[in-house]
């Protein structure tokens, strides 16, 4: 069983008007939710994600790889010169290369560690500034509920999301006093390009985990992460949500 869609058409266009937003891994899942989600409550939205694949219609489109220091930086000077404020940072892009970590290389640990966590921090540094100068701002973390509990095949990935927890609770505590709100979404099976290769045993067996028998859509997160980004959670920070219908109480 899968979740319906959530209707867009519902969302109050107010709610995040005059708002600018980033939101990386918008070229499909996850992101490409988040960043129409945005855009129906208001917001302006740069999606930021690798060649070849394709921002929400309405949003400004950046090519960048989040994994090189260098590129995030000129991709935060492309976008100073088209926008005066950052008010929202959605990282949503990320990788996965299973394997047990025995037979893993090192190819394959780095990068998805570089591609998922060394990414955050990279943006983290150049967004926390901006943010900072026009008063505040929010940033949302894309974890994993894998991150929390770890997988069997999975030590790269898990340790990336688990990594993802701790810096967004360190951000949290570093830039409060600034204004900025860091919270991190823990989501558990999400219908998505990089779940769509599971074997349907696997797939099965997670469905199996929740408690609501089902898995959930991108804009299930995708809510949480607007929900996190506007003013609807101004008093909360620091916080990790899981949107994985009741995986890990199951």
């Amino acid at each position: 069983m899968t979740q319906p869609p959530i209707d867009l058409a519902s969302l109050s266009p107010e709610l995040l008007r005059g708002k600018v937003a980033m939101v990386t891994g918008g070229g499909g899942g996850i992101g490409l939710a988040t960043a129409r989600m945005l855009m129906h409550a208001g917001a302006r939205v740069v999606s930021v994600d690798l060649a070849g694949r394709s921002a929400a219609e309405g949003a400004e489109s950046i090519e960048c790889d989040l994994s090189d220091s260098a590129q995030v930086t000129r991709l935060f000077a492309a976008f100073d010169a088209a926008h005066k404020q950052l008010d929202m940072l959605v990282h949503a892009a990320g990788t996965t290369r299973d394997g047990v970590s025995w037979k893993m290389s090192d190819e394959d640990w780095r990068s998805v560690l570089s591609v998922n966590l060394d990414s955050a921090f990279f943006l983290a540094r150049q967004a926390v500034p901006r943010m900072r100068s026009s008063g505040g701002g929010a940033i949302v973390l894309i974890a994993s509920i894998n991150g929390e509990r770890g997988k069997f095949g999975q030590t790269n990935y898990a340790a990336s999301k688990a990594g993802l927890i701790g810096l967004g609770r360190s951000l949290a505590r570093e830039t409060g006093k600034f204004g900025i709100r860091v919270n991190v979404i823990s989501p558990g099976l999400i219908e998505t390009e990089m779940t769509s290769g599971l074997p349907e045993v696997d797939r099965q067996r997670a469905i199996d985990e929740t408690v609501l028998g089902a898995a959930g859509q991108p804009e299930d997160v995708a809510a949480v992460a607007m929900f996190l980004t506007s003013p609807l959670s101004r008093h909360v920070t620091g916080q990790v949500l899981r949107v994985d219908g009741g995986q890990l109480i199951a």
